[in-house]
């Protein structure tokens, strides 16, 4: 059931209450976590409140509809049942073709290959920002040499992220391609959004979206820093993987910094959208390509009344 109080579900963002620290083994909270073996931070993005307009009733984003993880390469037998509970559609692969490379089975796309779990029916759609780019976050490291330093490279490797989402000469367009469905004249299926980690370009997308429906910044940050807890299971393997390469070797402290998903670091980026687009909308609409009358029907889509759940 949907609640009008975010804190009702989920450790609340800074002011409310902090996110706990949980064991690497411990149960994350549900939601919005959804327990699936073998994939990591995956959640529900719906549920969220929405703020009113004076005399207005509690409207709040819509659960089931759109998910969000990290890649899907360890879901077995077992984690396709669990998958297939959520009734998802569509997968939305945010991964550049280098970085499923490293797969030797399955589908074909840009001349590597990867494998969907078998034996779940959902339909893949490769949607990846950076076409022949490693965008995983050790590559991001070594890109951005303050990545790891503090708030302002986030913001300035999460600036590129969305021009790449939107650059001409990606036929893909990966962000229109997920607000179109979202936005789609019938109710859209359930779906899941994933890149590496489900960190950085996955949160991105689904910062958009809870914008766009009217959720307050402090809540988008707060959902986005719920990453902390969902790779927390994997934290370690990621940072050996960081202090393993150039930019980052041996430092653990930075490696640890990098692996994080720091509520201020979607505050500035939020900010950092609307000084450098206008707004979020203007960011979908002017430079993603998305229809206005998509929008508002995305909004119509994901927006219900509290007292109607």
């Amino acid at each position: 059931m949907l609640r009008a109080q975010v804190a009702a579900d989920l450790p609340g963002p800074p002011g409310l209450t902090p996110l706990p620290v949980l064991p690497t083994t411990a149960p994350l909270p549900a939601p919005p976590f959804v327990s699936v073996p073998g994939l990591a931070n995956l959640r529900d993005v719906g549920g969220y409140p929405i703020a009113a307009q004076s005399g207005a009733s509690q409207t709040a984003v819509r659960r089931g509809v759109l998910f969000r993880s990290a890649e899907l390469s360890r879901v077995g037998e077992k984690g396709v049942a669990a998958l297939r509970e959520l009734n998802i559609t569509h997968v939305f692969d945010l991964r550049s073709a280098k970085e499923f490379a490293r797969k030797n089975d399955g589908e074909s796309f840009h001349g590597h290959t990867d494998s969907m779990p078998t034996g779940w029916e959902a339909e893949r759609v490769f949607v990846p920002v950076f076409l022949d780019q490693d965008y995983s976050p050790a590559a991001i490291a070594e890109r951005f040499n303050d990545y790891a330093d503090g708030t302002e490279g986030f913001v300035r490797a999460y600036s590129t992220i969305l021009d790449a989402a939107v650059s001409p000469d990606n036929t893909y367009q990966p962000y229109r391609t997920i607000l179109n469905h979202l936005g789609s004249s019938s109710s859209p299926s359930p779906i899941l959004v994933h890149c590496t980690a489900g960190k950085d370009r996955t949160g991105l997308i689904c910062a958009i979206v809870l914008a766009l429906l009217g959720v307050k910044d402090d809540i988008i940050a707060h959902e986005y820093n719920l990453t902390d807890l969902g790779l927390a299971s994997r934290k370690e393997e990621i940072v050996q993987q960081l202090i393993s390469r150039p930019a980052l070797f041996g430092d653990r402290p930075r490696a640890e910094r990098m692996v994080t998903a720091r509520y201020e670091n979607m505050l500035a980026t939020l900010a950092m959208i609307r000084e450098k687009y206008g707004s979020v909308e203007s960011y979908v609409v002017d430079h993603c390509r998305v229809s206005r009358e998509t929008v508002e029907q995305l909004r119509k889509n994901l927006v219900v009344n509290v007292s109607d759940t």
